[in-house]
């Protein structure tokens, strides 16, 4: 497992092919392997997929049609053979180059190359036969809802298992972890040295293992200044800092057995689950916990870039009626 840090690969696209290269490189291929693809099939998601399709040559290509659109052309292998990708040259575009050019020859062993080799697989088109399949919009806040419930159900590891209340999270025991044992990076973003604290503070981290040794120069934090596509072996929330002693405040449910081979935090474009911060208001008075609530306020200036409200969400319900 590879933590790329953000729902969509559209702003790193290179960053996203290095992962797949990454993750497909411990296939044993001894099993068979299902690879499910993005939804991102227009434009330049579609020039990826063509990429991945060579990079990877699966034996099968399931393709989904959407009801009453046509939203894309099958993906047979002649389509694919003939189709520049993101990063790799068709067949069609190899051959364009080598017209009136004197060097003919050497274009074709440079250019063509495994790149534009025709690939062999099989096609299975579906064609759903029910209106609303495949609706973009839906998607989107179906995904978001379900990205919020896989963050809920990982957290849930960290409750008691007996049924009862649920504890908020400044309730919980956290793992101190030093400065000097980890590197940090933020993925999606430049943040300078002084604020990268501000940053990694109650934020969702991936928890990674970096093959080079980290070596601290000084008493502050180790920072990296390239993403690495490393192993992820869980996800924790680093609650807290504790400037005087040099230590992280992580709350994650990895077993320690694994957490001695974490020496990364990777803070990536996912944020906590709205309700994971405003739920915990309730259950700490219901505690009895009086004063301000950790990372929640009312006292915030909006002038400071990033600032603003945590809003609540109100869909309406939709009514379908089946004949």
């Amino acid at each position: 497992m590879v933590y790329y840090g953000q729902t969509s690969c559209e702003q790193d696209t290179e960053r996203y092919l290095d992962v797949v290269k990454y993750v497909f490189r411990s296939y044993k291929k001894e099993v068979p392997l299902v690879i499910n693809t993005m939804g991102w099939v227009k434009g330049e998601g579609l020039l990826l997929l063509i990429d991945i399709i060579r990079l990877l040559s699966p034996s099968h290509i399931v393709q989904m049609d959407v009801y009453d659109w046509k939203a894309m052309a099958p993906l047979t292998p002649e389509y694919v053979h003939l189709t520049p990708g993101l990063y790799t040259k068709g067949k069609q575009q190899a051959k364009c180059k080598q017209m009136g050019t004197s060097g003919a020859e050497n274009w074709k062993s440079s250019e063509v190359g495994a790149d534009a080799s025709a690939p062999e697989y099989k096609l299975l088109y579906v064609h759903p036969e029910f209106p609303r399949a495949g609706v973009a919009g839906e998607a989107r806040v179906h995904s978001g809802i379900l990205h919020d419930m896989s963050i809920l159900g990982y957290l849930g590891q960290l409750q008691s298992p007996d049924i009862g209340a649920v504890l908020p999270l400044h309730s919980l025991v956290p793992y101190q972890v030093p400065f000097s044992a980890v590197a940090l990076r933020v993925i999606h973003t430049d943040v300078a040295p002084t604020n990268i604290m501000y940053a990694v503070n109650a934020s969702w981290v991936g928890l990674c293992r970096i093959p080079d040794e980290i070596r601290c120069q000084t008493d502050g934090p180790v920072l990296l200044t390239q993403t690495p596509v490393c192993d992820c072996l869980g996800f924790g929330i680093v609650r807290g800092i504790d400037m005087e002693k040099k230590l992280y405040h992580i709350l994650t449910p990895v077993p320690p057995e694994n957490l001695r081979l974490v020496n990364c935090l990777l803070l990536g474009n996912i944020a906590l689950p709205n309700c994971v911060l405003v739920g915990q208001v309730g259950a700490a008075r219901a505690e009895g916990v009086e004063g301000e609530i950790p990372y929640v306020t009312s006292d915030y200036n909006y002038s400071i870039l990033g600032a603003g409200k945590l809003r609540k969400k109100h869909f309406k319900k939709r009514i379908n009626t089946f004949q």
